[in-house]
């Protein structure tokens, strides 16, 4: 009898402890409706201002995202991360529209970036997709990634390098392109061209980026002739002197297009130089006029 009553008595602290609790802090009996809800899952999306010590890739993966501080060894930093509509169910393909628009804001906000066109240095914009799982979680993202390069020319190598492109190209700087000299030099055009202090003497220069349009990626003769009309439109500016009939007199012209392969993502910017074909020179011929760049006679 005793052990019966003792029973009852635990039993009955027991429920009035569980009302007490119910009372003071809520419980409702139900343990499953007071928990808060878990966070919707976000897909990834990548960081700008930050750097890559891999090589850059056209597609990359979570796994393959690692970056690093810009101040140690790198070889591609991240300028600016963009968007694709949200309802775009696959990754644009190469020489769409849609890319070529991507191509478009890169290129603005990588000159943005280092102070002056990208393409007045050594340096190289290139734009990564996500890849085919992470589209299909709801990435749609697109990465604008600049790298610095050994040369512009069609030798070049990937530096890594030290230290962020930020500002890079405002003012003075061991990566802006200038005077050159050329290399294999034909009557058709300098086959290579190699940086050299302005105080060397030397046969060209780099005067600054034409933008071709929107056309097919040249490969006749005709083709080539509106992009070495539109270099020498940059290089009269350059130099100072009329953008007329005699300018051909002057000087030659050297021109730089980017790749078949960057061409049909969207990049139209020509590298443009000057090319005394006849003679040499010291310093730079930015601003010189007429008297610095004569008309030749024979």
């Amino acid at each position: 009898m005793r052990r019966a009553m003792t029973t009852l008595f635990a039993a009955a602290v027991t429920a009035v402890l569980l009302v007490g609790c119910a009372g003071a802090g809520g419980l409702d009996g139900d343990l499953t409706d007071d928990w808060a809800a878990l966070p919707s899952a976000v897909p990834f999306t990548p960081a700008a201002g930050v750097c890559q010590a891999a090589d850059f890739t056209d597609v990359v993966t979570l796994a393959g995202y690692q970056p690093v501080d810009c101040a140690g060894p790198h070889r591609v930093e991240t300028v600016h991360v963009g968007a694709f509509p949200v309802e775009r169910a696959t990754a644009p393909a190469g020489g769409s529209a849609e890319l070529r628009g991507a191509f478009a804001e890169c290129d603005t906000r990588a000159t943005g970036y280092v102070g002056d066109d990208w393409r007045a240095g050594r340096l190289r914009l290139s734009v990564a997709l996500p890849s085919g799982p992470g589209w299909a979680a709801g990435s749609r993202w697109y990465r604008c990634d600049l790298s610095e390069l050994t040369t512009v020319e069609a030798a070049a190598a990937v530096v890594v390098r030290s230290g962020s492109l930020r500002d890079a190209l405002k003012g003075v700087s061991a990566l802006r392109l200038g005077c050159q000299q050329t290399r294999g030099a034909t009557v058709r055009g300098a086959q290579t061209l190699v940086p050299v202090e302005c105080g060397v003497r030397h046969d060209a220069g780099f005067v600054g980026v034409w933008r071709a349009p929107d056309t097919p990626y040249p490969t006749r003769d005709a083709d080539w002739a509106p992009l070495y009309t539109g270099c020498r439109t940059i290089l009269g500016r350059y130099v100072g002197v009329p953008d007329d009939a005699e300018l051909r007199f002057r000087s030659g012209v050297v021109v730089r297009p980017p790749g078949a392969g960057r061409w049909r993502v969207g990049d139209r910017g020509i590298r443009c130089y000057l090319w005394l074909s006849d003679r040499t020179a010291t310093g730079s011929l930015r601003g010189a006029g007429p008297a610095g760049l004569p008309v030749r006679t024979k």
